[in-house]
């Protein structure tokens, strides 16, 4: 694992790295514990999630902006990329919102489990919940990327960063009301990881 942050250049600091490595393959170990008893993922080895999830994970925060305090992840799943988020950043506040239970259950225990402070989970459909707004919102493979973005909007702070990844190829978000100054930023997994794209665009104030 720390060869693929040392390919993305962004290796933990010193006094940290040792307890934020071990965080994460916990989580990995976590993971693979679950994805037998359950479809939570369909990487079903430690190191697969290591290599599939986590580092894509770090790869994706790479490209995320700067000076994030608080992020929710809608559609959250088995907690990727939120909780690989809470482990690298103890001083951002993340917000998990998932509808499924039994993937809700399994975000709460990787909370207790790992001791993330910093971490809540919501269970719900994001459009049916109550919104709190935060600086950064990512969704995740959880809906087609117009629906997504559009699904994010009550969730992020005027002037917040609303974010779409999708795969070698661009999401194809189009024209979003009350959203401005777009773009779409491309980075790769390490180790041999899959080329991906993000698109990035700013709430109106």
């Amino acid at each position: 694992m720390a060869e693929g942050f040392g390919e993305l250049g962004s290796l933990p600091e010193a006094e940290h790295r040792g307890a934020v490595l071990e965080a994460l393959a916990e989580l990995a170990i976590l993971v693979e514990g679950w994805a037998h008893r359950m479809n939570l993922t369909g990487h079903r080895t430690a190191e697969a999630v290591v290599r599939r999830l986590i580092l894509d994970a770090a790869a994706l925060d790479s490209a995320l902006p700067r000076g994030i305090g608080t992020l929710v992840d809608v559609g959250s799943g088995a907690g990727f990329p939120g909780l690989p988020f809470a482990i690298l950043h103890p001083e951002r506040k993340i917000l998990l919102v998932e509808a499924r239970e039994r993937r809700h259950h399994f975000q709460r225990m990787a909370i207790r489990e790992l001791r993330l402070a910093n971490v809540d989970v919501w269970q719900g459909r994001a459009e049916s919940l109550s919104p709190s707004p935060h600086d950064v919102g990512i969704a995740q493979a959880t809906a087609a990327p117009s629906k997504a973005a559009a699904l994010l909007l009550p969730w992020i702070r005027p002037g917040g960063w609303l974010l779409v990844p999708g795969g070698i190829h661009a999401p194809n978000v189009g024209p979003q009301a009350g959203v401005g100054s777009e773009r779409i930023v491309h980075y790769r997994v390490p180790l041999g990881g899959p080329e991906r794209s993000l698109w990035l665009a700013r709430k109106c104030e």
